[in-house]
């Protein structure tokens, strides 16, 4: 009896201390419970978040043909006018820049890895890149950059309804107006010699131009081809023993050499006119043309165009031809020898350029 006594009264404490399990040990489990499942569903928010922003983050691929002054300055121009129209690299777009180094079977192997990116817009900076840059036109929209003569390139073969898959900004250089003003700062010229690479569509259309020029002018012209930058040297001290000037236009070989171009010149006290201000930047004495930051700005708008929708058939190439500045390196002038006209210094199109600045 005592012991049917003794296991009541453990069972009713038993029940008694179930029915004391503190409140605060049920709270915790469900707590815990309620956070694992807000973490999953902030989680799967983030995910969805992020999937959003690569959604509508564009993919701007940009191949440059190698490193020099006049292309640097385009490309650095359209990033920062990119910026401007919105375009920020790392927060709604991806700007994948790439130097083929000016090399063809770079360009190549560039061109196939950002057709297998899938990138939204290619930028294609000179006429090489243009060119190598046609077989994405299929699956890619592309606007070019600083490419001469679009139609000799091939292309396109409309300017204004460009027909190829892309379009782009062309940097024609101004051939009449640099001799006219080489003839006016140096008017005993008579013979003038040409450097240029002959893989370079631009420069063999410019070489035609010079001609004609040359021919019109009763002027004698000597040309000297190079294939690489390495031979400019050779070219161009070989080229002042039998010219008065050296012309060259917006040849990219030896734009990338440039500074070597302007040393020879100083040795030999003649004066080399050029095809770009970036040229006359690394030395040229001068030349009339665009301001490549406007290039490159102006294709950034034509980039924001193709982002949003417009089909490339329905964007001229914007050629730069109108407004056009007198640009001079006073440095160089001075260590030739040469006086600039005042007519030239006084133009309100003038613009100074040294060496060390």
């Amino acid at each position: 009896m005592n012991l049917i006594k003794k296991l009541g009264i453990i069972a009713i404490g038993a029940v008694l201390m179930a029915g004391c399990t503190p409140k605060s040990a049920v709270t915790q489990s469900s707590d815990s419970s309620t956070v694992s499942e807000s973490s999953a569903t902030e989680s799967s928010k983030t995910e969805s978040a992020a999937a959003d922003t690569n959604k509508d983050m564009k993919k701007i691929g940009v191949i440059q043909l190698v490193e020099h002054k006049s292309l640097d300055i385009i490309y650095n121009s359209f990033k920062d006018e990119l910026k401007e129209l919105g375009y920020v690299d790392g927060e709604n777009a991806k700007i994948t820049f790439q130097n083929a180094q000016g090399d063809m079977a770079n360009i190549t192997s560039i061109v196939q890895g950002f057709e297998g990116d899938k990138q939204d817009v290619v930028v294609a900076i000179a006429t090489p890149v243009a060119q190598g840059a046609m077989s994405l036109t299929k699956t890619t929209p592309v606007v070019f950059s600083a490419v001469t003569d679009p139609i000799g390139a091939g292309v396109l073969t409309d300017m204004n309804a460009p027909d190829k898959g892309m379009t782009g900004t062309s940097d024609a250089v101004q051939i009449d107006k640099i001799m006219d003003l080489a003839l006016q700062i140096t008017p005993d010229v008579k013979k003038v010699g040409f450097i240029y690479n002959p893989g370079e569509d631009n420069s063999v259309t410019n070489l035609g131009l010079l001609e004609k020029y040359i021919k019109e002018k009763n002027l004698e012209l000597q040309t000297v081809s190079i294939s690489t930058s390495a031979d400019l040297q050779t070219a161009a001290a070989s080229l002042f023993e039998k010219v008065d000037m050296i012309f060259v236009s917006n040849d990219n070989t030896v734009a990338e050499a440039m500074p070597i171009l302007t040393s020879e010149a100083i040795k030999a006290k003649k004066p080399v006119y050029v095809g770009a201000d970036s040229m006359v930047m690394d030395g040229g004495l001068a030349t009339v043309g665009i301001d490549y930051t406007d290039l490159g700005k102006e294709t950034a708008k034509m980039v924001d165009e193709v982002l949003k929708g417009k089909p490339v058939n329905e964007i001229p190439v914007k050629v730069f031809k109108d407004d056009l500045f007198i640009y001079v390196n006073t440095d160089t002038a001075k260590a030739l020898g040469i006086e600039i006209p005042d007519s030239i210094k006084n133009d309100k199109k003038f613009v100074e350029i040294k060496s060390n600045k």
